[in-house]
């Protein structure tokens, strides 16, 4: 039953990925040319840390936090419960989310026994508003780490941004505009931000190699995902 529900998964995030590489000219890359580590060092269980949030809206981190295990879950990995996680690190005395990102990627493995660690960041979470139009944007960074030899293994950023501005053309009568007004403040008054942060992570989850647990696991090196590689570089 899991492997039906993987591979459907699977499947909705491939839909995702084509429909968001639909827009102007991206660069294309492998999975095995991209995160050949993962591959090498083929970590089996993921700890999930609560993430950091560096976005306007302090409520991001909690919203967000709830979107976060089922995903990798769903890759073929074991995960370990990004809550249970926060209140053994509080036990050990470390509250902060930045000091727990910044502790040697070894003392998890100390911890908890875990192959890898998955960090998140949250870097925008924003509503912009101007009566007349509204945008929404979610924005999700996110890395894999080795516990045994602390080396990046993943790395990708997933990104939603959804017009929320209302009505059609107003054809600049009064009447119009007042209908687009209203319509704008009810869509943005109505959005569901872990919604969107589902989409941001379906964007970014889709570039990780599968796990253990996956019906295809080692056999996606050849699945191709949107080169990030800033251009500059």
């Amino acid at each position: 039953m899991r492997s039906k529900k993987s591979a459907l998964y699977i499947a909705l995030l491939t839909l995702t990925f084509i429909l968001s590489g639909c827009t102007a000219g991206p660069t294309y890359v492998t999975k095995g040319s991209e995160f050949p580590k993962m591959y090498e060092q083929q970590p089996r269980s993921l700890l999930i840390l609560p993430p950091m949030n560096i976005s306007t809206d302090a409520e991001a981190k909690d919203y967000y936090m709830t979107t976060i295990e089922m995903p990798f879950a769903m890759m073929g990995y074991y995960t370990f419960p990004v809550e249970m996680v926060g209140d053994v690190m509080k036990q050990e005395g470390v509250y902060d989310t930045e000091i727990l990102y910044n502790l040697p990627a070894n003392k998890f493995y100390d911890y908890f026994g875990a192959d890898a660690v998955l960090f998140t960041k949250i870097t925008k979470w924003d509503l912009s508003y101007m009566v007349l139009a509204s945008t929404l944007t979610v924005a999700i960074e996110a890395k894999i780490v080795s516990t045994k030899t602390s080396e990046e293994l993943w790395r990708y950023t997933g990104m939603v941004r959804v017009d929320l501005s209302g009505g059609g053309d107003s054809g600049g009568s009064m009447a119009g505009l007042l209908i687009k007004v209203v319509a704008t403040a009810v869509n943005s008054a109505a959005a569901d931000y872990v919604t969107y942060a589902r989409q941001a992570n379906s964007r970014l989850i889709y570039s990780l190699p599968v796990g253990p647990y996956h019906e295809a696991y080692m056999q996606d090196q050849n699945m191709q995902l949107v080169d990030q590689t800033p251009k500059d570089q």
